[in-house]
């Protein structure tokens, strides 16, 4: 079974007996997952595993999902933020389906657009942290990003930043593997503040509610709910050459993408202007062999699109071709959330710095 196999049983959308079957299977999976789950998040609040304290303010990044909820470009903002602070940020990640010494996807993206932020990707966190210290003074983080930390708990983190994607919230409402949640609702206790991503894409009530479905689980959380969007700025191909994305406007393009939400990607790249004349999508984080990369070019030029329109995670994994390009994004808060958020850091960094 494919990965949009799965999610189209899942979240309901198939509707055969097969995938009747196929959910109370999932189901009685997701039983023994969820028992796990809590049985370890348990030991962590009983003092049975021992946490990590680092010498340096980590700030974690993370979700409740699998998939994608924009952890990359919050990164990004966040390493601006801190930088305009007089902070020297750094990035750890567990480096998810990296191939080489090069570093995965998001740790190229992150070299686009975090320019200069030393970044360590190592599965074992508490050793890459040890790395990432280990820089010479003038390069040595103050303070370091922890992606996709929430349910990594060894590492102590000095703030708790839990993202949610507004256009596919929870997951489907269910643990893996019979939804996408990695954990219960009830994971939001332990967050300082949610970051509600993609709300362009969610109507105002749609955000009400969820707030609402938040705070039931972590009232805690009711004057820390924020909400960005992810705003187009542009175009960037293989080489790296950008142009305006008004250049978008009306063209007839063909969507490539292999990342965690694909329907989000179709979404923004019809808001920004954009023509779509068809999709692949492929599984997060896929790496395109050189046959698949040749039949998407084959489809596009079929359908009479200008060009494959991805997204800039799934360029970086493109070998340079000038058939392709990627729509580039910012993360976008309200002035007085961005004032909140940089309070917010600012009270983490404060303990470490007297």
């Amino acid at each position: 079974m494919n990965e949009s196999e799965f999610l189209r049983i899942i979240s309901g959308e198939r509707t055969d007996i097969t995938a009747a079957i196929s959910r109370v299977l999932l189901h009685g999976l997701s039983w023994g997952y969820g028992t796990g789950v809590r049985l370890r998040n348990l030991a962590w609040e009983m003092g049975l595993a021992s946490v990590h304290q680092p010498a340096v303010p980590v700030i974690s990044i993370g979700n409740l999902t699998t998939g994608g909820t924009g952890k990359t470009p919050v990164t990004a903002l966040l390493c601006r933020m801190l930088q305009t602070m007089q902070h020297r940020p750094g990035i750890l990640s567990r480096g998810y389906r990296a191939q080489s010494e090069q570093g995965n996807d998001e740790f190229r993206v992150l070299q686009l657009t975090a320019p200069g932020v030393p970044h360590v990707q190592n599965p074992d966190r508490i050793a890459g942290l040890q790395r990432l210290l280990q820089s010479p003074d003038t390069e040595r983080p103050d303070v370091v990003l922890l992606d996709d930390g929430m349910q990594h708990r060894r590492l102590g983190r000095a703030l708790n930043l839990v993202l949610v994607d507004a256009s596919n919230p929870f997951g489907f409402g269910r643990l893996l593997p019979r939804g996408l949640l990695r954990e219960p609702l009830n994971g939001f206790r332990r967050a300082d503040a949610v970051i509600l991503t993609r709300c362009e894409l969610a109507s105002a009530s749609q955000l009400d509610q969820l707030g609402d479905t938040i705070t039931q689980h972590a009232p805690q959380l009711r004057d820390h709910l924020l909400h960005l969007e992810f705003h187009p700025t542009g175009l960037r191909d293989c080489a790296g050459v950008t142009s305006r994305l008004s250049t978008l406007q009306q063209t007839p393009v063909w969507l490539l993408s292999g990342i965690g939400n694909p329907e989000a990607f179709r979404r923004t790249c019809e808001q920004a202007g954009a023509t779509i004349t068809g999709t692949s999508w492929f599984p997060d984080h896929h790496h395109f062999t050189p046959a698949e990369l040749q039949l998407v070019r084959q489809r596009q030029e079929q359908s009479g699109a200008a060009f494959v329109l991805t997204t800039l995670k799934d360029l970086v994994r493109i070998p340079p071709q000038p058939a392709f390009q990627a729509l580039e994004i910012e993360a976008v808060l309200p002035l007085e959330q961005l004032e909140t958020l940089q309070l917010m850091l600012q009270d983490a960094i404060s303990p470490f710095s007297s």
